[in-house]
């Protein structure tokens, strides 16, 4: 999937008109069947099917829809799981970029990724009570990196209190390891499943305190997907399987170099050090130091939570840069340079003409992702009427960005309240 582009000056993306805000419209019914026909090749592809749970409390509807977030074939998932019946999807705004008509008629809704958006609860709030449809959402906002959950926003219970309706989870089985993030949109032959629970009926949400609906929500979202696949031994022998997964595994666990290491094939090298490793076909590391890729993955957390503790923690490279302001193009406005340290995230470029800077606090995780729209690599910062889409030069750097900001917040979180 490709997104549209075109190259603008700085001045003139800035000075171009902000949409108007518009209310969800109920999803056309011809546009959903056409949704769901086009699912059926890759469904079937992955042999597709899906079990209920607790879903004699749900109730009529509509409903709160949510589900992990692993790849395009969610939204095909979905698409199986739930016709004939209509419901809105919460949606990034990069997917309405030069298909807007399409998306609206799809019952979107769009939103920024980890930006504050007091509108979306009155959207969700006009789709679920106005239009009487219920609303798909994927709580983490972006795909998973290693195949365990993003962090979710806190209090999520207060938006299900705010919103009074039953809310379902659908968690999916496959779709990870069919097709991961790191591994360039290349497919795996892996069989899918699903599994549609009502997690909470609508009297629940009311009688259950905001804490204790974010304890069932974590509950829910507490995967390892590598994990899955060894357990139920999922065999994936694809020759390609291990492409790309330096995207995760950007530093070496034996000799600590970042940016040295290399996913190709089935192996994985570290070109500093020599150490090698081979992804098997049940989704472990046949090497040193570590074999699940989640705990390789948060050993690097810990030590980038010791680089912002210590102050030494720093991300300094060129970047090509991209600005969204509208849903009809993505603005290529030039180069510049993208700074992250603890005092937050630095953007200049465009001759001097940019300079924005984007603090700790304001984000609980960062929007940061793989070959996007088939572009490149990209750190996604900015508030809600401008996104900055930069595209680093220097290898392998998105995912400890996410990683360092996420720690960040929760620094940020933890210190006391000046009155």
């Amino acid at each position: 999937m490709k997104i549209k582009t075109c190259k603008m000056d700085y001045d003139e993306v800035m000075a171009l008109p902000r949409p108007s805000h518009r209310k969800p419209k109920k999803p056309s019914r011809i546009l959903s069947l056409v949704m769901r026909v086009a699912a059926i090749p890759d469904l079937r592809q992955v042999k597709f099917a899906y079990t209920k749970k607790n879903m004699e409390k749900a109730g009529k509807g509509p409903f709160l829809i949510l589900m992990n977030h692993s790849s395009f074939l969610d939204l095909e998932i979905a698409s199986k799981i739930f016709f004939p019946k209509r419901y809105h999807i919460v949606c990034t705004s990069d997917g309405f970029v030069g298909k807007e008509g399409l998306m609206r008629g799809l019952g979107c809704i769009p939103t920024q990724k980890f930006v504050s958006d007091i509108t979306l609860i009155t959207d969700m709030k006009h789709a679920l009570l106005n239009n009487k449809i219920s609303v798909l959402m994927y709580p983490e906002a972006s795909y998973s990196f290693d195949g365990t959950a993003t962090p979710l926003p806190r209090r999520m219970g207060v938006l299900f209190k705010a919103l009074g309706v039953p809310v379902l989870m659908v968690t999916t089985y496959g779709s990870f390891a069919r097709d991961p993030l790191y591994n360039n949109l290349q497919k795996r032959k892996v069989r899918v499943t699903a599994q549609l629970e009502c997690l909470l009926s609508s009297e629940e949400v009311k009688e259950k305190t905001v804490e204790e609906i974010d304890t069932i929500l974590d509950s829910a979202f507490a995967f390892d997907y590598f994990s899955w696949q060894k357990e139920n031994k999922v065999k994936i022998d694809a020759p390609f399987r291990a492409d790309g997964l330096h995207r995760i595994l950007y530093k070496c666990s034996c000799c600590g170099q970042e940016g040295k290491m290399e996913g190709a094939g089935t192996g994985l090298i570290c070109h500093a050090c020599g150490k090698t490793w081979e992804l098997n076909e049940y989704g472990q590391l046949v090497g040193e130091c570590f074999s699940h890729i989640p705990d390789w993955y948060a050993w690097e957390r810990e030590c980038v939570r010791k680089e912002i503790e210590s102050g030494s923690y720093r991300l300094d490279t060129d970047v090509d840069i991209g600005i969204i302001v509208d849903f009809k193009s993505l603005y290529m406005v030039g180069s510049g340079r993208l700074r992250h340290d603890a005092k937050g995230f630095v953007l200049d470029g465009c001759d001097g003409k940019l300079h924005y800077t984007q603090s700790p606090k304001e984000n609980y995780s960062l929007y940061s992702d793989y070959y996007w729209y088939e572009i490149g690599d990209v750190i996604c910062i900015g508030k809600k009427d401008c996104l900055y889409y930069c595209f680093p030069k220097k290898k392998d750097v998105v995912a400890k960005a996410r990683i360092a900001a996420e720690e960040l917040f929760k620094i940020e979180r933890r210190k006391p309240r000046v009155p």
